[in-house]
C-alpha cells in the first residue's frame, strides 16, 4: 500500500469519439496515445449505430471498454452527434471530475468547445486526420495526427527544403524564449514552448520518434548532454549554432 501511496497522481481524462470522423481501427493506437497523457477515466463514443458505416465499432467497443452513446439524426443536414458530443463534455466538466479531455474528431464544430474547456482550466488534446481545420487544431493544448500514432514504424525521412527552415525557425525562436546567459536552453523546455505556440507540433510528423534526432538531422544546433548524479541519466541542453 506503501508503494500506491507514493505514486504521483496522474491526470484523469474524458475521451469523447465523434463516431462519423474517426475509424474503428485506430482506436487501439489511440488509447495508447492517450495512456502517455494521463488515465482515460470516461471513454465514449457518439454516433447512429444504426448506420452501416459504424457497424465494425461494435467488437472495438467492448474490448476497449468504450460506451456509445445512440444518437439519432432528427433532421436532414443537422449534426446531432456533434450536439450531443458538446452537451456531455459540458456535462463532465461542471462534474469535475476529469483533469482532461481528449475529443477525437477532425470537425471544426468543436473549436469552440476545446477554447471553452480550457478557459475552464482543462488540458486538451485533440485527434484527427491531417484534413482537420486550422481553428480546432489551435484550439487545443496538444493535437496528434492520426496517421502518426498508427503507422507501424516510424522512420526518418528526407526533410523538404520547405520543412527545415520552417523546423530552424521555429527551434530558434524556441531557445531564445527559454535559453540561460550562455545561450543554453533545456531541450524538454524547448519543445514545451514549441507544442504552446503549435498544438500540432510532433516529431513524428516528419519520420522521427524525439526531438533530439529530429535536431541532429537539422545540423543548425548544438546538443550538450549533460550527466544527472550517478544516475545514468542525461539532461540535454540545446543552443543555436551561431552562438557557440
Amino acid at each position: 500500500m506503501e508503494e500506491l501511496k507514493n505514486k504521483p497522481q496522474e491526470m484523469k481524462i474524458a475521451v469523447l469519439i465523434d463516431g462519423d470522423n474517426s475509424s474503428y481501427q485506430r482506436v487501439n493506437e489511440m488509447l495508447e496515445e492517450i495512456a502517455k497523457y494521463g488515465v482515460p477515466t470516461i471513454k465514449r463514443i457518439y454516433g447512429d449505430f444504426t448506420k452501416p458505416n459504424l457497424e465494425g465499432w461494435k467488437t472495438n467497443l467492448l474490448d476497449n471498454a468504450i460506451t456509445p452513446i445512440q444518437q439519432y439524426a432528427y433532421t436532414t443536414g443537422k449534426n446531432a452527434t456533434d450536439s450531443m458530443m458538446i452537451i456531455d463534455a459540458m456535462d463532465i466538466l461542471y462534474s469535475k471530475n476529469v483533469d482532461g479531455f481528449c475529443i477525437v474528431s477532425s470537425d471544426s464544430d468543436f473549436t469552440r468547445l476545446a477554447v471553452r474547456l480550457r478557459e475552464a482550466g482543462k488540458f486538451v488534446i485533440g485527434m484527427g486526420e491531417e484534413k482537420t481545420p486550422t481553428p480546432f487544431i489551435k484550439s487545443c493544448d496538444r493535437f496528434i495526427y492520426l496517421s502518426v500514432i498508427t503507422r507501424q514504424k516510424t522512420q526518418p525521412t528526407k526533410l523538404k527544403l520547405r520543412d527545415v527552415k520552417e523546423l530552424k525557425d521555429m527551434i530558434q525562436i524556441a531557445i531564445d524564449d527559454v535559453a540561460d546567459d550562455s545561450g543554453y536552453a533545456f531541450l524538454a523546455d524547448v519543445g514545451n514552448i514549441i507544442n504552446k505556440k503549435h498544438p500540432d507540433f510532433d516529431p513524428r510528423n516528419y519520420g522521427y520518434m524525439k526531438l533530439s534526432h529530429l535536431i541532429k538531422d537539422l545540423k543548425d544546433f548544438v546538443l550538450d548532454e549533460r550527466p544527472i548524479g550517478k544516475s545514468g541519466v542525461k539532461h540535454v541542453y540545446i543552443k543555436n549554432r551561431g552562438e557557440e
